[in-house]
């Protein structure tokens, strides 16, 4: 689909685009079959995560602050102009945003990782809202936060560090800003990271592994193995049907999923009353 390498995965539905933020320079792309060539905007920072908002813009985690953008056609290879919104752990040199997506309330859901060489683990998973402005997750620290995604229902979260072999599930409740006690859902084989990760329908997990893209069954049993290396995957395309991945090749289809995924809920960005 498209060569240019990326992470953060999303479907647009309202402009039928894949969007993505570049893994290998600071950028945000997009692409449909329509398109003459993919848009390509400039970001003044690197980004780990984008979510698409109510209004139509655009949210993006830079390393140290969430912001929103208004991106077209007309801003191809310009560097996009960030609205800031809020800083990320501004006294915390050694952090930077690294995976995220919205909950099912509308809030974001994101989490940070440790870019120092010792690699331990500082990272913390946050909730951002216009309600209710930044709060930090009750949840263990990690060395690089990964693969949150919720449940049809908003009730149950899941998400993993990045740099340990298994990923997590709790129970969540957007409004009150609170998380369960962690439990395992999956264990991973040693020395295999866990990245990216979407749901589908049928209430079973896609997760983007090192190496390989691995389905589980909501109890967390494996029932289905794709060898493909990638960063992060999605739904989208016509009812859901097409499962995306991005990676160090670029853009790519998943053959055949056979189930649908799971919308994205849009990230409420309108004014609280």
């Amino acid at each position: 689909m498209s060569h240019h390498p990326g992470r953060c995965l999303r479907w647009d539905a309202h402009s039928r685009r894949w969007w993505w933020t570049g893994s290998a320079a600071h950028a945000v792309h997009a692409y449909a079959t329509q398109d003459a060539a993919p848009l390509a905007c400039r970001l003044p920072d690197a980004a780990g995560l984008l979510a698409h908002c109510r209004s139509g813009r655009v949210l993006l985690g830079l390393s140290k602050r969430l912001g929103v953008a208004q991106p077209g056609r007309e801003t191809s290879a310009r560097q996009l102009r960030v609205q800031p919104l809020v800083a990320v752990d501004a006294a915390e040199p050694r952090t930077a945003i690294s995976d995220g997506c919205t909950d099912r309330r509308g809030f974001l859901v994101f989490g940070t990782r440790n870019v120092a060489e010792d690699g331990r683990a500082i990272g913390s998973f946050y909730q951002y809202s216009r309600q209710h402005g930044l709060r930090r997750l009750a949840l263990p620290v990690v060395a690089e936060a990964s693969a949150i995604c919720f449940s049809a229902d908003g009730r149950r979260m899941f998400f993993a560090d990045a740099r340990a072999s298994r990923i997590m599930a709790c129970d969540y409740d957007a409004d009150a800003g609170s998380v369960g006690a962690p439990k395992v859902f999956a264990q991973l084989d040693a020395g295999v990271s866990p990245r990216g990760a979407a749901l589908d329908l049928d209430g079973c997990m896609w997760s983007a592994q090192t190496g390989r893209l691995l389905r589980y069954a909501p109890d967390g049993k494996v029932v289905q193995r794709i060898a493909h290396d990638c960063t992060s995957i999605a739904f989208g395309g016509a009812g859901l049907t097409q499962l995306a991945a991005v990676g160090a090749g670029g853009l790519y289809a998943v053959p055949g999923p056979g189930v649908a995924g799971q919308a994205d809920s849009p990230f409420d960005d309108h004014p609280p009353q």
